[in-house]
């Protein structure tokens, strides 16, 4: 049965959902919980029971409710802030066929395998790519010359990569500083690349990047709820960014249903809503979902 969001807007794709699940439960975001939900408290929300009880089931639940089609399951390989296998995201989507899409990720650490460890993991079904130069154990920033041999066979793969190059993205604010970014796009401008967190906190800096780099795609996440540059976000979105901008809740930091309920109120025109809510994400990784075709 189609839910009213279905019939208004379409399937909605959460580009970044850490599932209570496994290696995830290690992660800081997890294991850490108190605070993780003083952050979801101070962006406006309550923490959401499938992220305080650790439940899959309620997770599920929640999307149901909600209206949420897809989530995006994203590996991770962070010192700092925890590991995720990418066996573990594998099998985790595999446990919830259609509803969940795997992206594997890859240790900045280990570059010279980087091009090996990408065809790898396209063979096993795995969507795009995901590094974290600044959690590395060997910290990097996103124009490293040394990962630009993965930047290199993934652009000639075709295959779109997620940098998380926000928020706490290296052990100092250089590493989230875009103009690292700004130099590697432009070295190559045929990869298509999603800013996790949106690059935030430079939010201008960053949108002058998107504005001058076309393969550059935004997912700024619960980071865009009620802080500060959100309206300059907004404002994007709904005018010449509202083709790579892309809608994630980054649960469990934001509760999937609650954030959704609230972005729906921002000042986002209909056409451009569409594109934010799942055209773009199913465009980005090739998802067979027939809204990603539909003129907004």
């Amino acid at each position: 049965m189609l839910t009213p969001l279905d019939r208004e807007y379409g399937p909605v794709i959460d580009f970044r959902i850490r599932p209570p699940y496994k290696d995830y439960l290690n992660t800081v975001m997890y294991s850490g919980a108190a605070r993780r939900d003083g952050i979801t408290r101070k962006i406006g929300f309550e923490p959401s029971p499938a992220a305080t009880e650790q439940s899959v089931a309620l997770l599920l639940e929640e999307m149901d409710a909600a209206g949420i089609a897809k989530g995006v399951v994203v590996g991770r390989s962070s010192g700092a802030l925890g590991s995720v296998g990418n066996d573990v995201v594998k099998e985790f989507c595999d446990l919830h066929p259609g509803r969940f899409v795997p992206v594997g990720s890859i240790d900045p650490a280990a570059w010279k395998a980087a091009p090996e460890s990408v065809d790898v993991l396209l063979s096993g079904g795995f969507k795009a790519i995901a590094i974290e130069p600044g959690g590395a154990s060997l910290p990097l920033h996103t124009d490293d010359r040394r990962l630009y041999p993965l930047y290199a066979h993934c652009e000639a793969r075709k295959v779109p990569m997620i940098i998380m190059t926000g928020g706490n993205a290296g052990p100092d604010i250089s590493y989230s500083a875009p103009e690292h970014l700004d130099r590697m796009l432009a070295d190559f401008p045929s990869l298509r690349v999603v800013s996790a967190h949106g690059n935030w906190p430079w939010v201008h800096q960053i949108l002058h990047v998107a504005l001058r780099r076309p393969n550059l795609y935004l997912s700024p996440d619960y980071l865009l709820a009620n802080m500060p540059g959100m309206d300059d976000y907004i404002r994007a979105a709904d005018s010449w960014l509202s083709d790579r901008i892309l809608y994630a809740s980054a649960f469990p930091f934001a509760p999937v249903g609650k954030y959704l309920e609230w972005f729906l109120r921002m000042p986002i025109r209909p056409g451009s809503m569409k594109r934010i809510l799942c055209r773009n994400a199913a465009e980005l990784l090739s998802l067979d979902m027939p809204v990603a075709r539909q003129s907004g």
